[in-house]
């Protein structure tokens, strides 16, 4: 079930624990602590994520987890049914919206993506069903001990780029989807060191 509350906080003494390195401020270290690499199968939050993935490019992910309740709110809590009827004058409120990134292209492809989306929900039955076909239906589990070892790209998210665009979608690039890919769990990129390596 989709769950539109914050972030919940950490079941842990976040200070006691060793975790991956770019989680540095409370809100990072909430999504990298609960949500990033946990295997995501709920379509409307694979929704969320590939809307957010895309509003992210050119900027850093903390900017758009600072932004994330407002999106939820701009975007009816990401409903692709409801997004995917947007209208020019919605478009132009939301290029108005502060609280969510204003680039026009972006707007544009999160409507895009919308109707993409539910074309594929009738194909397959479900976004998710889709989309872990990538990795064959489980995660891919790397074993990275330093930052420096995390790829941007892989051969799975060339593959996921290109039969995106194929259906329609836009701001699917390589490195969007695997971002994507990391964020949903379908790649546990944790560290080994972090303390979420095993447990995710």
């Amino acid at each position: 079930m989709y769950d539109d509350s914050p972030l919940v906080s950490a079941p842990w003494d976040q200070n006691k624990v060793v975790r991956c390195a770019w989680a540095k401020n409370e809100l990072a270290i909430r999504y990298h602590d609960c949500e990033w690499g946990v295997p995501q199968r709920d379509d409307r939050m694979l929704f969320e994520f590939l809307v957010l993935e895309g509003a992210q490019a050119g900027l850093s992910w903390d900017t758009i987890l600072r932004k994330r309740e407002n999106y939820r709110a701009a975007f009816d809590t990401f409903d692709p049914e409801t997004i995917s009827r947007y209208d020019r004058r919605k478009m132009d409120s939301l290029m108005r919206d502060e609280g969510i990134v204003r680039n026009r292209l972006k707007i544009t492809s999160a409507v895009k993506n919308a109707k993409a989306f539910l074309q594929v929900q009738k194909e397959f039955g479900s976004f998710d069903r889709y989309i872990w076909q990538f990795v064959g239906g489980k995660p891919r589990v790397n074993q990275l001990r330093t930052l420096s070892q995390v790829l941007s790209r892989t051969p799975e998210s060339d593959a996921m780029s290109k039969d995106l665009k194929k259906r329609g979608f836009t701001f699917v690039g390589p490195t969007i989807c695997y971002a994507f890919m990391q964020a949903v769990g379908m790649v546990n990129d944790h560290l080994v060191s972090c303390f979420r390596y095993r447990e995710v």
